[in-house]
């Protein structure tokens, strides 16, 4: 029957798929729809056109946009198990002697939370919410100045970014609203993408990305930096496989925090 569909049956096929599973490889849309894998990626091609869906190697994950900033309350409610854990392993990766930029967001939040007990650290951030965190850790904790963004429990504006200036960061943990193989890592507002940028130029060492696996194949507002900018995903198992690989082909280390019992799972993909 597939044989017989018409473009645009096999496109909102395509899209039905699409949001009922978010991935879909090449060769299962061609057994699916009865064509050519050729008829295939011409078809995903249109789709990506109208912005519908991203093409990967040999696939297509669904683009997802979001327009609208949620209320940090709000985020703080979804998948917070996940973030705990993805907070945890990042935590783990902070060394004695770091000078450590993290920014706003609820899984940013989490890293702070697990910091506590090293002396010889000292944590930069945008994060309001760090202050309640970190009021019984021993590390030293800088809050940058500025207006505060109500939306995301956090501080942005010239205040901000003059400090910013005056300090670099061996180390990096952005929390996104987004992250994509073509659009790179996005967040929501104006505010928030210009001091993540600054604190990514401002970084000596590596820069982490925190995010769960909800966050893959989300468009926000603002792009803050390109795949190749990144050099590690911290995320949950439910980052698919292909994700993965596609990521581990762009030198972008992806560390697995494990949904069981313990700290995290260290499942490096990646250089």
């Amino acid at each position: 029957m597939g044989k017989h569909l018409i473009p645009a049956q096999r496109r909102e096929r395509i899209r039905e798929y699409l949001e009922v599973h978010r991935v879909v490889r090449n060769v299962d849309l061609s057994e699916m729809l009865g064509v050519s894998e050729a008829t295939v990626r011409r078809d995903l091609e249109w789709l990506e056109n109208q912005g519908f869906l991203e093409r990967t190697h040999g696939g297509a994950i669904l683009s997802r946009r979001m327009r609208l900033e949620p209320e940090y309350a709000h985020r703080a409610r979804t998948h917070p198990e996940e973030k705990r854990r993805i907070g945890a392993l990042a935590a783990s990766l902070i060394e004695d002697g770091d000078i450590v930029f993290i920014n706003s967001g609820t899984t940013a939040t989490q890293v702070i939370s697990c910091i506590r007990g090293r002396a010889n650290v000292t944590v930069i951030t945008s994060n309001i919410s760090a202050v309640l965190e970190a009021r019984e850790a021993n590390f030293e904790l800088i809050l940058l100045g500025g207006t505060f963004q109500p939306l995301s429990n956090s501080v942005a504006g010239r205040f901000a970014t003059a400090t910013l200036r005056q300090v670099y960061a061996s180390k990096a943990f952005i929390g996104v609203d987004g992250i994509s193989l073509k659009y790179g890592c996005t967040v929501p507002s104006s505010g928030e993408a210009e001091i993540v940028r600054l604190m990514i130029q401002r970084t000596r060492g590596p820069v982490t990305v925190v995010a769960a696996h909800s966050k893959w194949g989300v468009v926000s507002n603002f792009e803050v930096a390109r795949i190749d900018q990144i050099h590690r995903l911290v995320t949950d198992s439910g980052l698919d496989a292909d994700a993965r690989a596609e990521l581990a082909a762009r030198a972008v280390e992806v560390l697995i925090a494990d949904v069981g019992p313990g700290l995290g799972d260290l499942d490096r993909i990646g250089t």
